[in-house]
């Protein structure tokens, strides 16, 4: 464990899900293209988004049960094969169906990618430095959004659709190549648990992944933190700063790079604090939501345009919620055998990925209400005024707020059990702190 091989193996698997982000995203700075080149309202719109995540939602559970059966290597393959196919369908089409089924598709392979990578980190890595890789895995990955911000809206912009689209796929065809010819499910003599030798077997496992309190933990924690930068960066952040703010669409797409930002710097500190602090995890969750809610009632309620430095705040606690969503699989991974890994991950995935799926449909859905109730007063069309974007981004506070009720609900259940079974009585995080800081430090 921990071996030259285990890190050129982190190092590989990293590189497909940098690819699979890119692949994800790169509808994000393509939103203003695809409205020109399709036509259609906001909600229209809004369904390519929707769909790719209604996909990769549901393929969670399915996919991590697909794990726990054959291992993670193989689903690799067939989810970077699948986002291949994808977006060369993608590229070609001319209406919105074909779109849409290039989408999922894109979907589809996206889901099998971070959830086969967590079950890979696990087998070729063990103790603190597990939930740290975790985050790691995290920020490379998001590096694929940066090249979607940047060098393939620059692609989109000078060359057009298809040729943009072609060279995303092409990221993903030597990722392909690589994951083939380097990849392994684990160690050689790995004393790991025997895999199920069914999928009734896996299905078991799931049932009993999905009932423990603290693989429901990591659901609502993924739930409530992932969702608000994914609504963002794949699909609304765009047109909000564009139409909305007024920036040049060159500096918006480049904006999006700040979310990547914050997440490199803010992860491995994130990382960290999980294998510090493991019985406070859901407090460091808990303060990642207040942040990012407390940036999004600023911004909403500014009078007037939000000046500049106020949008790059914004983006920043924006970034912090994605490596914060990935202390959900470090709940998954400390309540559950290892072999049964792969299906409660896929249960935690489906968290962010589902609100995210609802607010991209609802705001675009307010969008659409908004102009329709302007036009029928007499007033000229604009979908994406900043007004109605105020409204519209109001829907997160519902959504991620019913999470972060589930979420209190399933803590309280899982300390429960902890300090029924195991004695353990878990503290407030700031005790935590004051018990850290009185502890006498060797010399």
């Amino acid at each position: 464990m921990n071996s030259r091989r285990s890190w050129l193996i982190f190092s590989i698997g990293s590189f497909a899900y940098l690819s699979a982000v890119l692949q994800r995203t790169s509808l994000g700075v393509a939103g203003v293209a695809a409205s020109e080149r399709f036509g259609g309202t906001a909600a229209l719109l809004s369904s390519l988004a929707v769909v790719q995540l209604v996909v990769y939602a549901a393929a969670q559970v399915p996919v991590g049960v697909l794990i726990d059966r054959f291992g993670p290597r193989i689903l690799v393959i067939v989810g970077t094969t699948l986002m291949i196919g994808g977006q060369v369908t993608l590229a070609f089409s001319t209406d919105i169906a074909a779109a849409v089924a290039g989408r999922m598709l894109v979907g589809a392979g996206d889901a099998a990618i971070f959830i086969s990578m967590i079950r890979l980190i696990g087998s070729w890595f063990d103790g603190p430095l597990v939930p740290q890789l975790s985050q790691w895995l995290g920020n490379i990955g998001q590096l694929g959004q940066v090249l979607s911000a940047v060098p393939l809206a620059w692609v989109l912009h000078t060359f057009g659709w298809t040729p943009a689209f072609l060279s995303a796929a092409s990221v993903a065809v030597v990722a392909l190549v690589v994951v083939v010819v380097v990849i392994e499910d684990r160690p050689v003599g790995s004393t790991d648990e025997a895999r199920p030798t069914s999928l009734r077997e896996a299905l078991v496992l799931l049932k009993k992944s999905f009932r423990r309190p603290g693989t429901q933990l990591g659901f609502w924690s993924h739930y409530v933190t992932q969702s608000p930068g994914t609504v963002f960066s794949m699909l609304w952040g765009f047109p909000f700063m564009v139409y909305g703010l007024g920036y040049d669409p060159a500096l918006a797409a480049s904006m999006l790079m700040v979310l990547v930002a914050a997440g490199m710097v803010f992860g491995p500190i994130l990382g960290i604090l999980t294998a510090r602090f493991p019985q406070r995890r859901s407090n460091i969750v808990l303060a990642v939501v207040i942040l990012m809610a407390a940036a999004w009632t600023v911004v909403l309620a500014w009078p007037g345009t939000p000046p500049f430095w106020l949008i790059v705040v914004l983006l920043v606690t924006l970034g912090i919620g994605g490596p914060g969503s990935l202390i959900g699989f470090d709940f998954a991974r400390s309540f559950n055998p290892k072999r049964s890994h792969g299906s409660a991950n896929g249960v935690v995935n489906v968290g962010g990925f589902t609100a995210s799926f609802v607010m991209v449909y609802l705001i675009g859905v307010l969008l659409d209400l908004q102009n329709g109730w302007r036009m029928a007063g007499g007033a000229p069309s604009n979908l994406y005024s900043l007004e109605s974007f105020r409204v519209a981004f109001l829907v997160q506070f519902v959504v991620v707020g019913i999470g972060v009720v589930f979420l209190l609900r399933a803590r309280r259940r899982t300390r429960f059990l902890l300090s029924r079974d195991e004695g353990v009585e878990v503290a407030p995080l700031w005790i935590a702190a004051a018990r850290a800081l009185r502890r006498p430090r060797s010399r």
